[in-house]
């Protein structure tokens, strides 16, 4: 099932472009990397396009065959469809959606790798988000973003840019935490007990509750 992020780009591709082949439609998104940054599988845009065709927000404008290759569906948008992507347009414009990054659920158990190599993994991410950061940097320096690309395409890499800083700063305070020994939890907590397992395999502090306090 295509994403509400395929539907969304298929439905403006082929706003922009109708009446438009599903191969252009494809290779129109893969030459934004959409692929990457907006996590589109190539395999799901044809079976997306005869979907929202099915549902009844596109419609096939006509096919041909060119020198024996396989024959080429058009499409173009139906009044239905554009109300489609203007609503959602206006949702992802309008609502905060965070990214679901699968590092998140990781760090949820940070004690579970020894501080040296949390801090290590950490001062490691950091590595790689100034690399990925430096790339977009160069695009919009050398002005390969500007070829073929509206102005606002390197605004967009300004923005991914400045999430890639604030993360690399972000993971070198916390990596400076972690390697300065600051104890992972509170001093405090209502049932001391079940933290026994955790401080012994971690060798981290075990928290004080009510109960030690009362006695």
């Amino acid at each position: 099932m295509a994403t509400s992020s395929t539907r969304l780009m298929i439905l403006g591709v082929v706003s922009w472009m109708q009446p438009v082949h599903g191969y252009d439609v494809r290779r129109e998104l893969l030459s934004w990397n959409a692929d990457k940054w907006a996590k589109i599988q190539p395999g799901s845009i044809y079976h997306a396009l005869k979907k929202m065709t099915d549902e009844g927000l596109l419609e096939e404008t006509g096919t041909e065959q060119v020198d024996g290759r396989p024959e080429r569906t058009s499409y173009q948008i139906t009044p239905r469809g554009r109300d489609v992507f203007e609503s959602m347009l206006r949702q992802q414009w309008w609502e905060i959606n965070p990214a679901m990054d699968p590092f998140a659920a990781a760090f949820v158990f940070l004690p579970g790798l020894p501080r040296k190599e949390a801090a290590a993994a950490l001062r490691h991410r950091a590595r790689m988000l100034r690399v990925t950061a430096q790339g977009f940097v160069d695009m919009n320096d050398t002005g390969r973003s500007d070829v073929n690309k509206p102005a606002y395409v390197k605004w967009l890499f300004e923005l991914w840019i400045a999430r890639s800083e604030g993360e690399i700063a972000w993971c070198e305070r916390i990596a400076d935490l972690i390697e300065s020994g600051a104890p992972y939890m509170p001093e405090r907590v209502d049932h001391p007990e079940g933290w026994s397992e955790f401080a012994r395999r971690t060798g981290e502090k075990l928290p004080v509750g009510e109960s030690d306090f009362e006695q």
